[in-house]
């Protein structure tokens, strides 16, 4: 099984998370992340979409991100589960993910508080994994996360590094595709496959039997394999 591409779901969550975002002056985040994320769950039909926030900020300004009332109404899209993980001692945050859910019209999501490791053992499955990379422990939660049958869907925005979500992904991980978007400060993409084949983490992206292609305009890289 892979994860399959399906754009009339990707438009309808998209509508949803516009909707959900709209006439909001007060949140965190960028709405236009917001909304690419809301189209990914829809269009990858994400049973289990995870986000881990980086709630230090949306404690500050006592307003939901953006992302979370766009997932949350995506997921509601999909028919599939919502979870928000929050680091140990952040608890408060998830009064302001609560709001987020209400405010979406979505059910409550899950929210797992704990270390990375501990949290995301309890979410076996991920299609989809959002997390902003200005949270502490964003690397760990990228080394602990468990793919799903069909693979996974990671988008790590906040910082702008185009490699970061790929370096910090756990040994042995198979990632088939990588792309960086111009969207907020900048979107970084990533393909998690399932069962054996190529994968960017393979000496730099080949291993003398596959060759990496790099497009420099888009940031976007494939393997192709060596006739």
């Amino acid at each position: 099984m892979k994860l399959v591409w399906c754009p009339e779901v990707a438009s309808k969550a998209y509508i949803d998370g516009v909707r959900a975002l709209a006439g909001r002056d007060d949140l965190a985040g960028s709405a236009e992340v917001a909304e690419l994320v809301a189209a990914m769950a829809g269009g990858w039909n994400a049973q289990l979409v995870v986000e881990a926030p980086d709630v230090s900020s949306a404690q500050s300004s006592s307003s939901p991100p953006a992302t979370s009332l766009a997932l949350a109404a995506a997921a509601r899209r999909t028919g599939g589960r919502y979870a928000r993980v929050l680091p140990e001692g952040d608890t408060s945050a998830g009064d302001i993910g609560s709001q987020a859910d209400a405010d979406a019209g979505a059910e409550p999501s899950a929210v797992v508080v704990g270390d990375a490791d501990e949290a995301m053992a309890r979410l076996d499955g991920v299609d989809l994994l959002v997390i902003d990379a200005r949270r502490r422990d964003a690397a760990a939660v990228l080394r602990a996360a468990r793919p799903g049958a069909r693979g996974m869907v990671v988008v790590r925005h906040g910082d702008g590094r185009r490699r970061g979500a790929a370096a910090s992904m756990a040994a042995g991980t198979r990632l088939v595709r990588s792309v960086f978007l111009p969207i907020g400060k900048g979107v970084e993409v990533l393909h998690v496959g399932v069962g054996k084949g190529p994968s960017l983490h393979s000496r730099g992206g080949t291993n003398g039997r596959w060759i990496r292609h790099v497009n420099h305009d888009t940031g976007e890289e494939h393997v192709f394999r060596r006739q």
